[in-house]
């Protein structure tokens, strides 16, 4: 099925779940248990495409910028062709799909293999990973840690502190006055943000036997796995982190990051949601901040969200059909994420809408995969390690706006 087809089936459902909850209305009564049972499947069905949406998207996404790569390394870019080798041979070792291809790439790349083993610690395998690989493990990276797509991204050489001067605090308005005076006197405060890249590091293992002989594309499934488990921890840490040795999140209270001045509860109560919170909550952040701006909830939140109407009758929540377009509460882009608070209680955090382009993430230049081979010898494995530096904060307060329980 075609992503426009998908959109379509899904808004059809999204139309066909509200015509029973707008009859239920209509007749001053709840949803009968058939009634619900038959729009928890719907909407079930309708996250369910969403998922697949999103997957065939990014799956088009990164197929384009294979294809760029490829048709640059076909114009002769890049013009390294050590680099090149390099690189085939590790894929080739790492990818062959039987025993048979395995041994033909040893024998036809036995000059690339020795490449490999000349850059190998004397010990036992620390290999540096060929630029392509490395550029793809990134890359997966930012596809699953949304806030990183939005976020503005510094790279940060030798892994050395990145500050910014901050202005913390604008002059007071000037006062009418007359001819001959100069006004009262005004205060402009300056301060800095300050991110220093903090040591995040997972690692696989992999039956040698798996790699020699498989059918399976053993480099993908380093890549992914890695960046999977990279990509969680950094989503977490974005959201919820406390700053100390970790990534400052933007739901943790904080003078560095955004104080308890910009929670909002008003209309909310100790455990739900109301549709006039979400509208206090826009008209809190400016204007100016909309057209970047983005809700983050839980799908707990979000299934809470889509029964809400505002004063005329009109959802808040609405279904994405265009393709440049995603579901919008209040007409603002929504993402769901499993790692927002989902514990609806007294003050609690439940959601947030910000201009993520105001929060910074420093990531150190190094990158890098140690190839264990000695380590795992006994179980006949190989361990490939994923090190990276990386530091978040929001630098913005005014930005963001926190959803917060009564």
């Amino acid at each position: 099925m075609k992503i426009s087809e998908m959109k379509q089936k899904r808004f059809k459902l999204v139309k066909d779940a509200r015509a029973l909850l707008d009859l239920a209305e209509k007749e001053k009564r709840e949803l009968t248990a058939e009634e619900t049972t038959k729009y928890e499947a719907m909407m079930a069905e309708v996250d369910t495409l969403g998922g697949k949406i999103e997957k065939e998207e990014r799956v088009a996404t990164l197929e384009t910028e294979v294809s760029d790569v490829e048709s640059a390394i076909d114009r002769g870019q890049p013009d390294n062709a050590d680099s090149k080798r390099y690189g085939e041979a590790f894929r080739q070792l790492l990818a062959a799909t039987d025993s048979s291809e395995y041994m033909q790439a040893l024998q036809n790349r036995a000059s690339e293999a020795r490449a490999l083993q000349m850059d190998a610690d004397p010990a036992g395998g620390y290999t540096v990973v060929p630029q392509e690989f490395v550029a793809d493990l990134i890359k997966a990276i930012d596809d699953q840690v949304f806030i990183r797509q939005m976020a503005t991204v510094y790279q940060v050489p030798k892994a050395q502190t990145l500050g910014a001067p901050s202005l913390d605090a604008d002059p007071a308005d000037p006062t009418w006055t007359s001819e001959l005076l100069i006004g009262d006197e005004a205060t402009i405060t300056f301060g800095k943000r300050e991110l220093s890249p903090k040591p995040l590091a997972q690692y696989i293992k992999v039956s040698k036997k798996l790699v020699r002989a498989s059918a399976l594309n053993i480099e993908s499934i380093v890549r992914d796995r890695l960046a999977y488990k990279a990509g969680v921890v950094e989503e977490y840490a974005f959201l919820n982190g406390s700053g100390a040795g970790e990534p400052l999140g933007v739901f943790t209270v904080s003078p560095n990051g955004i104080t308890a001045d910009r929670d909002v509860s008003t209309h909310n109560t100790v455990d739900t949601i109301k549709a006039d919170n979400l509208i206090e909550c826009k008209y809190t952040l400016k204007g100016g901040y909309w057209s970047r701006a983005r809700w983050i909830f839980h799908r707990d939140a979000v299934k809470m969200i889509r029964k809400m109407k505002d004063g005329e009758g009109q959802y808040l929540w609405r279904p994405g059909l265009q393709g440049d377009r995603g579901d919008t509460i209040l007409d603002i882009p929504v993402i769901m994420s499993e790692y927002v608070p989902n514990t609806f209680g007294t003050g609690a955090y439940v959601g947030i809408l910000g201009d993520f382009s105001r929060y910074w993430i420093a990531d150190a230049l190094s990158m890098e995969i140690q190839v264990l081979v000695e380590l795992f010898a006994a179980t006949n494995q190989n361990g490939y390690v994923l090190r990276k530096e990386t530091d978040g904060m929001p630098v913005l307060e005014e930005a963001f706006v926190r959803v917060t329980l009564a």
